[in-house]
């Protein structure tokens, strides 16, 4: 029986894989952010040392993101329009709560999941969560809205903008999401702040961690 060489180098460690997943809706204008995103990266494709990265748009059908994670991801990039009372163009890097829908009522977890469009992504991740699906690190790039109108096809200027400067951030957003858990301190070193030429002196760029769609403050 032949042994392994004592000088043969061992086998390289599985690339992590991370899906990014644009989401909103087209039609209405700044909501159609998350989807645009992807676009620009399915155009540009990600090449990470140690990191499969997998980019889809998913829309308005949550579904297909659970259905995607149901194929084991150790990361999460969720591209997605926001709105949290800020500046428009105002880009944010949330964490999203953790949902126990085990701990719920059988009527709670029946009224939450009724929708099976799943067009809220906070639905999508809670049931990827109930069946096991969502990956351990779950991060939410969002951007603050002008306008959500129906059958307005182009992004308003602040978003355009933010979606040409988030661009060239989500490298660093990718490998600091795989490297380990991390702080917004952490992400602000990894990252460099913008000023919106438009609004000088106006911070257009805020990492935080938050429970989606909920201030802490609130």
């Amino acid at each position: 029986m032949t042994g392994a060489s004592p000088h043969q180098s061992p086998a390289a460690p599985a690339p992590r894989r991370v899906l990014i997943a644009g989401v909103g809706n087209l039609l209405r204008a700044d909501d159609g952010f998350g989807v645009e995103v992807a676009r620009r990266l399915l155009a540009n494709p990600l090449h990470l040392l140690g990191v499969d990265v997998t980019i889809i748009e998913t829309g308005i059908g949550g579904m297909h993101l659970v259905q995607e994670l149901l194929s084991g991801y150790d990361a999460l990039v969720v591209l997605d329009a926001v709105d949290r009372g800020a500046t428009p163009g105002t880009l944010f890097l949330l964490e999203p709560e953790r949902v126990d829908s085990a701990a719920w009522s059988p009527e709670a977890r029946r009224d939450f999941f009724a929708d099976t469009h799943y067009a809220e992504p906070s639905h999508a991740l809670a049931l990827a969560e109930a069946v096991g699906a969502l990956p351990p690190r779950v991060l939410v790039v969002g951007c603050q809205v002008t306008t959500v109108d129906d059958l307005v096809h182009e992004l308003s200027p602040p978003v355009a903008r933010a979606l040409d400067r988030i661009l060239p951030r989500i490298p660093d957003i990718v490998r600091d999401l795989v490297s380990g858990p991390c702080d917004a301190a952490t992400i602000a070193e990894g990252t460099t702040t913008a000023i919106d030429p438009v609004n000088p002196g106006v911070d257009c760029v805020q990492f935080l961690l938050m429970n989606w769609g909920h201030d802490p403050k609130e």
